[in-house]
């Protein structure tokens, strides 16, 4: 251990081991150089503090706003259209594709020119996807139960809204070629679960908040974007459904809080039990395993030093 007395320098504040040695941070605070885990033991504050999640820079934010304008348009065209325009969800999926591929690439980029992401942060994001693609079909759409949701949640808390925002969309796509669920609804769950793991990542109390309470605060936005996935799923099926009864029927053209209030309708009439499974198995998970779970990922994060900056300090003579 380095002596601590008057005059001696810590190496992980200056860059250097010794007096005339170069060297850079190449590990996040709490690990050594070859990002070992030193100080802090697992589940303290500190070493939580030590795996913070990706930064948010300003060009991943815009490029995140961007994609979720252009996401928000493909979804609820339908409600502001005329009743001639031609409802055509099936055309615009692959507009939409192209445009979200796009658009994903340019979060991605922006987020690596804003924060320094390298190999580890890819493998971790194809790992994750990897596992998250893996749980889907485990539920079998069962009731909703897709145990998948839970992992979003913690992944995004732990790894940012931006990481997060392109686990889920990788990981849906990811999905819909294991299982066979390729078609023209595959870009707007890319969008949904995106939007829903973004959500996990921009959650108040990343430095404060641990332990029951974090635990708890996860259950309850987990339970509540269930639903919301679902609404949000809800509304892309809904405009293009023919011959549905006259009290929860889509009008094309017809004013825009009628539409709403007969989409409310068909949500509770069509897949309130459904959202229901899923929000409650998503809690169940969270709160059983998530306290493992949540270990795991900031002892990766930790380890994988996503947020290190190389800082070099010329030798003294």
């Amino acid at each position: 251990m380095t002596d601590r007395g008057a005059g001696a320098q810590r190496p992980e504040e200056h860059g250097t081991t010794g007096p005339g040695t170069d060297t850079h941070h190449d590990a996040a605070p709490g690990t050594t150089a070859r990002g070992t885990d030193t100080h802090h033991p697992e589940g303290s504050r500190a070493a939580v503090r030590a795996a913070r999640p990706v930064r948010l820079g300003p060009r991943a934010v815009a490029a995140l706003v961007l994609i979720s304008v252009v996401g928000l348009a493909g979804f609820g065209w339908p409600l502001l259209a005329g009743p001639d325009s031609g409802l055509a969800h099936a055309e615009d999926a692959p507009w939409l594709f192209a445009g979200l591929l796009v658009l994903l690439v340019g979060v991605v980029l922006a987020t690596v020119a804003d924060s320094g992401l390298d190999a580890k942060a890819v493998a971790m994001l194809g790992v994750l996807a990897a596992v998250g693609a893996a749980l889907r079909p485990l539920g079998a759409g069962t009731a909703g139960l897709e145990p998948m949701f839970f992992l979003m949640v913690l992944s995004g808390r732990v790894l940012g809204p931006g990481f997060g925002f392109v686990l889920g969309s990788v990981t849906m796509f990811a999905s819909a070629l294991l299982t066979g669920g390729v078609g023209p609804w595959m870009p707007f769950q890319m969008l949904s679960m995106g939007w829903f793991t973004m959500g996990a990542g921009l959650l108040p109390g990343v430095d404060r908040l641990r332990g029951r309470g974090e635990l708890l605060m996860l259950a309850v936005y987990g339970f509540l974007a269930a639903f919301a996935y679902g609404t949000v799923m809800n509304l892309y099926g809904w405009t293009i459904l023919r011959d549905l009864a006259p009290g929860i029927s889509f009008v094309a053209g017809d004013a825009l809080h009628e539409n709403l209030v007969r989409f409310l309708a068909y949500c509770a009439a069509t897949s309130l039990g459904w959202d229901l499974g899923r929000a409650a198995l998503t809690v169940a998970l969270t709160l059983s395993i998530g306290p493992t779970l949540l270990r795991a990922l900031r002892r990766a994060t930790r380890r994988a030093a996503f947020d290190a900056r190389a800082a070099f300090e010329a030798p003294k003579a």
